[in-house]
C-alpha cells in the first residue's frame, strides 16, 4: 500500500530536478511514486539536496531536491512505495 508523503513544489526542469515538500519521512534508497493528472511513475531516491548539500534522510515538514527520472509537475503529489 502506497502513502502520500508529500508533493512537488517546485521544478527545474532542464536539470530535471523536483522541489519536495515533505509530510513524512524520506531516505535514500526509497521508492517513489509520482502522480498527477499527467504525470505517473516510479523511481528510486537515488539523492536528496537541501540547500545544495547531501542529505540521506530528510523528515516531515522539509523541502528537499531530488533529481528525477521522468517530467514531472508542480502540484504533483509523491508517494511511498
Amino acid at each position: 500500500m502506497e502513502k502520500e508523503i508529500g508533493k512537488i513544489t517546485h521544478m527545474f526542469e532542464k536539470i530535471d530536478v523536483a522541489i519536495l515538500e515533505l509530510q513524512d519521512i524520506l531516505k535514500v534508497g526509497d521508492t517513489i511514486h509520482i502522480l498527477g493528472p499527467s504525470t505517473d511513475f516510479e523511481q528510486a531516491v537515488d539523492s536528496m539536496q537541501v540547500e545544495h548539500k547531501n542529505i540521506d534522510v530528510a523528515k516531515k515538514g522539509d523541502i528537499v531536491g531530488v533529481k528525477l527520472t521522468n517530467k514531472a509537475k508542480v502540484g504533483d503529489k509523491i508517494f511511498l512505495k
